[in-house]
């Protein structure tokens, strides 16, 4: 099975899209995710929302709007209301991690290798086969 981070931004206006993929995709959805880290001293959030494996192909999409918005048990923002609401709408739990921010890695792969190895851990994705 192939797992890849799509990245569609940072999740100023790109939050919207990763809205509307949750949406038409809402018979692939598998979860909602939001990553918290610190970076140069500021609480942010990586809203993700993974699909189901295509069939044929064995391809997970995690789609992703890395490390813009602020972490909303730091402070509210209407873009977090929104994921939570939409999570809520199709009663999936927003799984929530501390991770390390993605400036600690010296390539934007290292550090989705290290995500996809946080959640195969815990078993939200499949294992490498």
């Amino acid at each position: 099975m192939i797992q890849r981070f799509i990245e569609l931004g940072e999740g100023y206006s790109d939050i919207y899209e990763l809205l509307e993929i949750a949406k038409a995709n809402k018979h692939r959805l598998m979860h909602f995710m939001a990553l918290h880290t610190e970076i140069n001293k500021r609480s942010v959030t990586s809203l993700v929302v993974v699909l189901k494996p295509t069939d044929p192909g064995n391809f997970q999409p995690l789609y992703v709007c890395r490390e813009g918005i602020p972490n909303p048990h730091v402070t509210k923002n209407k873009r977090f209301e929104l994921f939570e609401k939409l999570a809520s709408e199709y009663r999936k739990e927003i799984i929530q991690f501390d991770v390390k921010p993605s400036t600690d890695f010296s390539e934007k792969e290292l550090f989705y290798q290290y995500i996809i190895g946080i959640l195969r851990l815990n078993h939200y994705i499949a294992p490498l086969q």
